[in-house]
Order: structure tokens, then C-alpha cells, then sequence
């Protein structure tokens, strides 16, 4: 099977921001927009983009602000709020109400977006990647700590490619590490830092994100648009008790719980992920027009 087309566009987001995307299939078909982790970029949706658009979507695949080759925000805007208005601010820009995709990061922009306009129809539908209202602490410090600590970046892609390992011991270390390069961008210096705004990781006020979170809390009961939450079963942000937390809040959503994957689902097992999206699409959100 031939992979569909693809290409790099530019989008203009909240504040002025230009953020990079790509796009697989035909800008004719409905679209998807997919918005990856925290750290991560437009990258990490490995095949899944070519997937939906061999289904008959547009997929766009996009760098969050100040991730990969995204603008940074000099004020340092990166509030959850913040990336919302981004995520808001692009479907607007599709003839057609775009369903959102997001993971981590991503997702908390996707949730922000649907339930803060009210005044029109922003999206389809709504996928959420193993995020939810109610996030586990332990975790989320696991994972800032991951994040911080190598400022000083890495000597090579094996140095990078070890901590991961490290960090994820259940994922198999790829031998090839060209798709890890995508991840980091490499200094004057010679050393490898991951691809974003060292801005992002700043300390935020605790206050402000809790506020934003308990927004987003008393909004989903209001989601009547399709649904669904995907969770690794080994992830250690999104517990078993927050997602039926999350689905009693939503009684309509889908959910899959994905064997054998962590917090990083699509990358853990992207053929699983991949496979319980292209369904709920199919059978949930498929306008009716599309050939089946």
C-alpha cells in the first residue's frame, strides 16, 4: 500500500505564534488534529498520522508552541490555557469542524479547546491520550523529573537514547536511532538537547495550573460531542481510579486501556493505539459522506 501525501504547513496560532505541522492525506477530507505530549513533537505520532489518512482523514500532526520546529514564546506563555487558545485557534482555520487528538500535553489543550467555546461547534469528536481531570502526582513529578534533568544535553544519540531507555524500561531501545534526532535539536556546542523551550519547564505557578485543571473538571460534564479516552495500562499519570473518574463524569465516552504501553501509548504500542482511534473514528465520527 502506497503511504498518502504529505506536507509541512504552517499554522498561525494564539499570540501570534507560527506552529509547524504536517499533514498526511487530502486537505478535502475531514480533518484530524493531532497534538502530542509535553516534551515531545509532531513526531511521535509515529504511523498513526498515515494511518488515519489511509482512512480517508486529513491528519495534521502538529508541534505544540515553543516544541520542535514551533515558536517559542518569549514571554513564556506555556499554561495549559495557553495551549488551548493554540488549539482553538487552528481548527477554526478548517471548512469543517476538525476532531482533536491529543496525549499528555496535548490532550489538556484538545479538553481545554471543546469545553471553553460553547458557541459554536470547535470539533467532531475528542481523543484523549492517557490524560484526564485528575492526573497522579507521583507521576507527573517522575516525569518533570525526567524532563530536567539533563540540561546540559547529551554527548550523543546512544547518551540520549540510554536515558530513555532508563526512564522507560519496558520499551525496546530501537537500533536505529535516526527517529530519536527528530526529538533533539543540536547546540553550537556539539550536544544534544531535547527539542524545546527550556521556558517550558520553568516553574509555574501551582495555583494557576490548579485552577485551570479544576475548570477543566467542572466543563466535561457538559461534553456531548464523541469521546474517547485511551489509557496504558502501565501508565503512572493517568491511573485506573482517573479514568472511571473521567467516565463517570462522561458516561458517553469510549474507552480503551491499552496493554503493555505507559504513559507514551502511541509509542509504546502505536499498532494497539493506532488501531482503537481508526475504530472510534469509524464507527463513532465517520461522516457519513466518506466511503467506507
Amino acid at each position: 500500500m502506497s503511504s498518502p501525501s504529505r506536507e509541512t504547513r504552517v499554522f498561525e496560532a494564539a499570540q501570534g505564534l507560527r506552529l509547524t505541522a504536517d499533514c498526511f492525506g487530502s486537505p478535502g477530507d475531514p480533518p484530524v488534529l493531532l497534538f502530542h505530549g509535553g516534551g515531545q513533537t509532531r513526531h511521535a505520532w509515529g504511523g498513526t498520522a498515515e494511518a488515519l489518512a489511509r482512512e480517508g482523514w486529513y491528519a495534521v500532526s502538529c508541534d505544540l508552541r515553543g516544541h520542535g520546529d514551533s515558536d517559542w514564546c518569549d514571554e513564556g506563555r506555556y499554561y495549559f490555557g495557553d495551549y488551548g487558545a493554540d488549539a482553538v485557534a487552528i481548527a477554526a482555520q478548517f471548512d469543517s469542524p476538525p476532531v482533536l487528538v491529543g496525549a499528555s500535553l496535548g490532550g489538556i489543550a484538545s479538553l481545554w479547546a471543546v469545553t471553553q467555546v460553547t458557541e459554536r461547534p470547535l470539533a467532531a469528536g475528542l481523543v484523549l491520550v492517557d490524560i484526564a481531570t485528575r492526573m497522579e502526582t507521583d507521576g507527573a513529578q517522575r516525569i518533570r523529573k525526567f524532563m530536567t534533568a539533563q540540561p546540559e544535553g547529551f554527548a550523543s544519540l546512544e547518551e540520549a537514547a540510554d536515558a530513555i531507555a532508563s526512564y522507560n524500561p519496558h520499551r525496546k531501545r530501537p537500533r536505529d536511532l535516526k527517529g530519536l534526532e527528530k526529538n533533539l535539536r543540536r547546540g553550537e556546542d556539539g550536544r544534544y538537547r531535547w527539542h524545546w523551550d527550556p521556558r517550558f519547564m520553568a516553574e509555574r505557578d501551582f495555583n494557576r495550573s490548579k485552577s485551570d485543571l479544576q475548570k477543566l473538571e467542572d466543563a466535561v460534564g457538559h461534553l456531548v460531542l464523541p469521546v474517547l479516552l485511551v489509557r496504558g495500562r502501565m501508565s503512572d499519570l493517568l491511573s485506573e481510579e482517573g479514568a472511571r473518574h473521567f467516565l463517570d463524569r462522561v458516561p458517553h465516552a469510549h474507552f480503551a486501556d491499552v496493554s503493555g504501553a505507559g504513559h507514551m501509548v502511541a509509542g509504546d504500542r502505536n499498532d494497539a493505539f493506532t488501531r482503537s482511534v481508526t475504530n472510534f473514528l469509524r464507527e463513532e465520527v465517520r461522516p457519513e459522506s466518506l466511503n467506507t
